[in-house]
């Protein structure tokens, strides 16, 4: 296991079944099928923000256990490439937006290193990001190259439709009742991308969870007003 403790705690919510697949579904039985075993290889999972990146690698992890790690690169980016020496020693490393510390030569040596490493022992290496590998602003033309042979999937964001039913997902996933109507309500007063939506979910869980209320359009209502 890796030498360094990295703080790290993987959000409850972020598992394969908490996650609404339309229009995903190649990237998604991808990742089941590495998660079981299935996949010789690693992936480079890119696409816009709140597309579900970040839920993505954290639900192999979950799955993974303690043979995977998940380090979101632009929280560690200060702390410098240390952070990534032995972590080959995993089965299964997920980097999760590699833009946070792209173009910066050490970060890139380390993950070319790392890379090799992972691939000399057998294990998996899963990078999320904004833009396809070649696209990218990675400078080290083999780390490029190397990324390159990857698997790579763009996850596409949901249409409106989608975002409602991801959101009951979510919510019945923590437990929650989510109305159809209480859930368009929400969507129409609060700002649409994915991130925000569940923040609000969160708020209404603990606001819920205190009053013992359900998720009524006048509950949902207070909560937002408030």
């Amino acid at each position: 296991m890796s030498q360094m403790a990295l703080p790290l705690q993987l959000q409850d919510h972020a598992v394969f079944e908490s996650f609404w697949p339309v229009d995903n579904q190649a990237v998604v039985a991808f990742l089941l099928d590495l998660a079981d075993g299935k996949q010789a290889s690693g992936c480079w999972i890119w696409g816009k923000e709140a597309t579900g990146k970040s839920h993505l690698l954290q639900a192999v992890c979950a799955r993974l256990g303690d043979r995977s790690i998940y380090v979101p690169l632009g929280a560690f980016a200060k702390a410098g490439p240390v952070i990534l020496e032995d972590l080959a020693l995993r089965h299964c490393v997920c980097l999760d937006d590699v833009d946070a510390v792209a173009g910066d030569p050490a970060w890139e040596i380390a993950l070319f290193t790392l890379f090799n490493q992972l691939t000399d022992n057998g294990g998996l290496l899963l990078v999320t990001s904004s833009a396809a590998p070649r696209e990218t602003a990675l400078r080290l033309a083999d780390l490029r190259s190397r990324m390159s042979l990857l698997p790579v999937f763009q996850l596409q964001q949901l249409p409106e439709e989608g975002r409602l039913h991801a959101l009951q997902l979510r919510a019945r996933h923590r437990g929650l009742e989510l109305p159809d109507e209480t859930a368009s309500y929400l969507m129409s007063r609060t700002k649409r991308d994915m991130s925000s939506l569940y923040e609000l979910l969160d708020r209404l869980d603990a606001e819920a969870l205190r009053t013992q209320r359900r998720l009524t359009i006048p509950f949902v209502r207070s909560v937002i007003e408030s």
